[in-house]
């Protein structure tokens, strides 16, 4: 996997707009953002959607019959170019785009610098509500993808695994499963719009990328997505999200130390 896989730029959005074939969507965590202004034609991805409706825990991934079903819901078949951003919140639409991606959607990417970048190109936004028709939608999963709290609990015992706590330091101290290290996904945007270069990241996670498997974890599910991803395009395909990250983690009671103080920085 490249970069090219994971992001888009405004300006090659911009050339694609008018393209019936391309479906645009607001990944932000509340609609209300969506409705202040998006681009134009651009549909709002309610997360819920695509969550597990039976879990205890915030958007954990929704079974793949019922995930299956609410892509073709939302307008996106194997064959629509699908482009996801999220103002002032890179990790929710690089969610998305795990999301998709792990369903086997390979044609989605998320805009790099979101709706900001989209107004400096020129592209004008609307407040208009947008939905696309349902369609179908056939799934090829990849179930490595995500992991759940027995991988995690097997690989803090692997010498060649590393679970990777992506909150900031100071939520990391306040709250994190004991035996993870702490790459804060803070330090892999610039702002939280967009992606540092792949020479950014390749630098920074480093470290982490010389173990051969790799998960990631955050508070939600939802910046560990960023991590994984970067780790994903600067060459180490070996890495996971622990989908149910330090809300399932803590209500099992499983090993977790620090100050109590962790929800600063929660998903």
């Amino acid at each position: 996997m490249n970069r090219k896989d994971l992001l888009i730029e405004a300006d090659e959005l911009m050339e694609k707009t008018g393209n019936e074939n391309l479906r645009i969507f607001d990944a932000s965590i509340v609609e209300d953002i969506y409705e202040m202004g998006h681009i134009p034609g651009s549909v709002y991805f309610d997360h819920t959607r695509f969550s597990d409706p039976n879990s205890p825990y915030e958007v954990t991934i929704s079974p793949e019959v019922l995930l299956t079903e609410q892509i073709g819901n939302a307008g996106i078949s194997n064959d629509t170019e699908v482009v996801l951003y999220a103002p002032g919140m890179l990790p929710y639409a690089i969610r998305a785009w795990w999301v998709l991606w792990y369903a086997g959607h390979r044609n989605v990417r998320v805009l790099n610098g979101g709706l900001d970048a989209w107004k400096n190109a020129g592209g004008q936004v609307e407040t208009e509500k947008c939905n696309y028709p349902p369609t179908t939608f056939k799934a090829n999963f990849t179930p490595g993808m995500f992991t759940n709290k027995d991988e995690v609990l097997a690989a803090l015992k692997d010498e060649n695994a590393i679970v990777v706590n992506v909150m900031p330091l100071l939520s990391f101290e306040g709250k994190h499963i004991t035996g993870s290290v702490c790459v804060s996904s803070m330090e892999l945007m610039d702002g939280m719009d967009a992606l540092k270069s792949d020479e950014q990241l390749a630098s920074r996670l480093h470290e982490t990328a010389q173990k051969a498997r790799i998960i990631t974890y955050c508070g939600g599910g939802i910046a560990a997505t960023v991590n994984a991803a970067a780790h994903l395009i600067t060459g180490h395909a070996n890495v996971t999200v622990y989908d149910g990250s330090l809300y399932e983690w803590l209500t099992e009671g499983l090993p977790a130390e620090g100050t109590g103080k962790w929800e600063i920085w929660k998903q």
